[in-house]
């Protein structure tokens, strides 16, 4: 009898899966370009020499920490209720299986590309020891900490896919379980120093992985192994809590006056009353029947609205109350958090509504009725600019006014009113333009892998990266290193360490580079949706019904060797 069956088995089938390989690859040339990247730029001056080691070590750490907490929204979140969705979860325990087995197998499965991952970046992180600038504790701390919030992403994750049956509120509630867990700590302890009138300490912080994080390396004590057991009690939790809710949530049992009027209010809560229905029936179907169906939830720009109302709320307290020139800082870098929660949120929705369809068999009804491709895909186009479109709009006005307020703020202390002014208008410039063109893309490619890939987790993981991270990554170093490369006629030209050149670059790096950097970054983005935009609609258009007559489990057809035909007796030979 093996031990722990449900474990061996699913580690034996994502120990096989190609994405496990490829995805330990990618993390190692990631990280390789990048640390080249920064040894190029500190060619030039953008980074000391004694500064190098930990510039690199600061910078890898950090986007393998994002990685690390982005791990459970895209593996686990939907590991569980996949299962359930289709009815499989069940068989599992018509034997002597426990929740342990299933819950266990699950996050030993999805945990395995995460840290094979970070194992192919910790020889690239390595490297920084030699370069001077990293200590070995700080090191190990640090890999701590990576393995640390791997570990309490995947435990968030499980628990929340083990309450859940519907992909997007499991994605939905993974984030903001998540979100919860790294800020609720921090902020408790701001709100407790500033009633307190003193320095906030360490006392709910521990509970966050990204204060855990933040801890490796800092000057005075530091509570970096409490930390740690608190976030390994919390992770662990929620692991038991997944195994004994498994067992229990993989059927509804509910009466039948529970079940009906539950399911009544749920209806209406997803798709509106009877008025509202009739009204949304009557303007967009004979515009559009695909506009109408994808149109329908009206839930799907909830998250967004959140967003945005949030984002609003904060902007004009902060303007109310005259907040001063940090919180502005701190606030015109948390934006980007919001802009990011966009991007996952709308990659998520352009996915969903062809994948279920395709699932569901819709995608074939629409084929066989009079409707052309150009329509089915317009119809989902203009769906989600219907839904999403005026959320984004306001969510950008917010963005722009919170960067001209913290680079005007910047300025006053400084000394120079509105020393940064021109700076922050460039900058919301391009955010107000870049912004809803990345969006587009991530919708259109998104239409595209929802009618390529196979879960919604997997196709919203594959948009993202393809279309923003990468890319994005790619964008910024290319416009980081395009002022130095301008300075390279006039470096060779006079001497490469002469003092007329160092006496240029110093004066002018400050003037020029943000300009430079941020022109180029926004040429450079615009290319690549314009691109993206341009790739998916051809491919939607040209490729959707070879696309739609694909299942999303093909059934695989066993030749059958034909029947010789019979081979007549031999004649009785009568001896007489």
């Amino acid at each position: 009898m093996t031990f722990l069956p449900i474990i061996d088995r699913e580690l034996r089938v994502a120990g096989r899966k190609r994405s496990t390989f490829w995805l330990r690859i990618a993390a190692a040339l990631v990280a390789i370009v990048i640390g080249a990247a920064i040894m190029l730029l500190a060619r030039f001056g953008a980074f000391r020499t004694a500064t190098l080691g930990s510039a690199l070590f600061g910078i890898l750490t950090w986007l393998a920490l994002g990685a690390a907490l982005s791990a459970g929204v895209f593996f686990t979140s939907d590991c569980l209720s996949e299962e359930k969705r289709e009815g499989t979860l069940g068989f599992l325990f018509l034997t002597d299986l426990r929740g342990y087995d299933v819950a266990g197998g699950k996050l030993l499965a999805t945990s395995l590309r995460g840290c094979f991952a970070l194992l192919a970046i910790f020889p690239i992180l390595a490297t920084t020891l030699l370069m001077g600038g990293v200590t070995g504790l700080t090191f190990w701390e640090r890999t701590l900490a990576l393995v640390n919030a791997l570990f309490c992403s995947l435990a968030a994750g499980l628990f929340v896919s083990a309450v859940s049956r519907d992909p997007q509120r499991a994605l939905a509630g993974t984030v903001g379980l998540l979100l919860l867990w790294l800020a609720a700590g921090p902020l408790a302890d701001g709100l407790l120093g500033m009633f307190r009138r003193g320095t906030p300490g360490a006392v709910f912080s521990n509970s966050s992985p990204l204060y855990v994080f933040s801890q490796v390396g800092a000057w005075g004590p530091k509570s970096f192994w409490r930390g740690l057991l608190v976030n390994q009690v919390i992770a662990w939790v929620l692991f038991s809590l997944a195994c004994a809710l498994v067992p229990r949530t993989w059927q509804e049992r509910r009466t039948r006056a529970t079940a009906f009027s539950s399911s009544k209010w749920r209806y209406a809560w997803r798709y509106g009353g009877a008025r509202r229905r009739a009204a949304l029936r009557r303007k967009l179907i004979d515009r559009n029947a695909v506009l109408w169906l994808a149109s329908r939830e009206r839930w799907q720009s909830l998250g967004v609205w959140v967003i945005a109302v949030l984002a609003t709320g904060v902007l004009i307290a902060m303007l109310a109350a005259g907040a001063a020139a940090e919180l502005w800082v701190a606030w015109n870098s948390l934006s980007w958090i919001f802009i990011w929660l966009l991007y996952l949120w709308l990659a998520s929705q352009s996915c969903r509504f062809f994948l279920e369809a395709r699932r569901s068999g819709l995608i074939e009804l629409l084929m066989a009725a009079p409707v052309s491709v150009r329509d089915i895909v317009d119809g989902q186009w203009q769906a989600l600019l219907r839904l999403f479109a005026r959320p984004v709009i306001l969510l950008m006005l917010m963005y722009s006014v919170a960067a001209v307020a913290a680079y005007a703020n910047m300025g006053r202390v400084g000394g120079a009113p509105w020393g940064g002014l021109s700076t922050a208008l460039l900058s919301a410039g391009v955010v107000l333009v870049t912004v809803p063109l990345n969006l587009a893309a991530l919708c259109w490619f998104g239409m595209w892998t929802g009618m390529t890939c196979r879960s919604n987790n997997l196709g919203t993981l594959k948009t993202l990266a393809l279309v923003q991270v990468v890319p994005g990554m790619a964008i910024f170093f290319a416009a980081s290193m395009a002022f130095p490369l301008i300075l390279l006629p006039l470096l060779f030209k006079g001497g490469l360490w002469s003092t007329t050149a160092s006496s240029w670059m110093s004066t002018n790096w400050a003037r020029w580079y943000p300009a430079i950097t941020l022109g180029l970054s926004a040429v450079l983005s615009l290319s690549k949706d314009v691109a993206f935009i341009y790739w998916s609609r051809r491919k939607l258009y040209s490729s959707f019904r070879q696309q739609a007559t694909r299942s999303l489990q093909p059934f695989r057809y066993v030749a059958v060797p034909a029947v010789p035909p019979p081979v007549p007796a031999p004649p009785v030979i009568q001896v007489q």
